[in-house]
């Protein structure tokens, strides 16, 4: 440990630390593992229970620094706004976290971060992500299509504004339909749909994504494969990765197909079984 950890008066089972924010990035590995395990353990609203999470919340800001340097090209001024965006995402993930699941804490709060990051570029700016050069082509393109609509008295064609904005017809129509991306419409939107009938956005696109629900037995099942022998896991990556058939990894394992099939019986049942317990 270094010389911002301190072992006198801390609180009960907890190191004292005097300097969270200055930690070094190996002892905020292991305190934040530490810290995390009794955060688990408090009654949420007592001292020691507000002295580790915030503790965790100063020692991981650094976190929440290297997340938010992807952003550094939006400029100084804005990047500290950022990162104070990035640590409520760092707090969500803190206040989150499930020890039980044996994911490292910094694995699981960067995409919480630069989640927050992200929702907060969304709600501040274009509702979808365009590039920069799109941005500056839309304003370019409504000034155009202004001019040439009070000059021509009419819409402008995609031709006209070409020649006016100096940029190739597919460049015109690429902002267009960049445009789109600056406001959004809410899902609950009201629609026409003719004879006096109405209905919702939503009930217009998009469609129910099945393997979404997958998600979450995705996450649970890596630590349980992670156990396994390598024996055990190279069975499974022969299966379900390369998708060989029974015969082939009997073939490559020097074993009959009946054993292979007794084995992946076997291993998925213990998988399914650890997955109920942990869900």
């Amino acid at each position: 440990m270094t010389a911002a950890l301190t072992t006198e008066a801390g609180t009960d089972q907890l190191p004292e630390v005097a300097d969270p924010i200055n930690v070094t990035p190996r002892d905020a590995r292991e305190l934040t593992r530490h810290f995390l395990a009794r955060l688990a353990e408090l009654e949420e609203g007592t001292p020691e229970y507000q002295y580790a999470r915030n503790t965790l919340i100063e020692m991981n800001i650094s976190l929440v620094r290297y997340a938010a340097a992807r952003f550094r090209s939006r400029g100084p001024a804005e990047m500290e706004d950022i990162v104070q965006v990035g640590v409520i995402g760092l707090i969500k993930a803190i206040d989150r976290f499930e020890v039980s699941r044996e994911v490292e804490f910094t694995s699981f709060s960067i995409p919480y971060i630069v989640g927050e990051i992200k929702r907060f570029f969304r709600d501040t700016s274009w509702a979808v992500h365009v590039p920069r050069r799109l941005q500056e082509a839309r304003v370019q393109l409504a000034h155009a299509t202004e001019e040439l609509s009070s000059r021509l008295g009419r819409t402008p064609t995609v031709s006209e504004l070409s020649q006016l904005m100096s940029l190739s017809e597919e460049e015109v129509i690429e902002a267009r339909v960049a445009s789109n991306g600056y406001n959004s419409s809410s899902l609950d939107a009201a629609v026409s749909t003719g004879e006096d009938g109405e209905g919702v956005l939503a009930d217009f696109i998009g469609t129910e994504d099945a393997a979404l629900e997958l998600v979450e037995d995705f996450h649970s099942l890596a630590p349980l494969i992670a156990e396994l022998d390598e024996r055990e896991r190279l069975i499974l990556h022969m299966r379900f990765v390369e998708e060989c058939t029974q015969a082939e990894i009997g073939k490559r394992l020097g074993i009959s197909q009946m054993h292979v099939s007794r084995l992946l019986n076997r291993l998925l049942a213990r998988l399914r079984a650890a997955l109920l317990t942990t869900g």
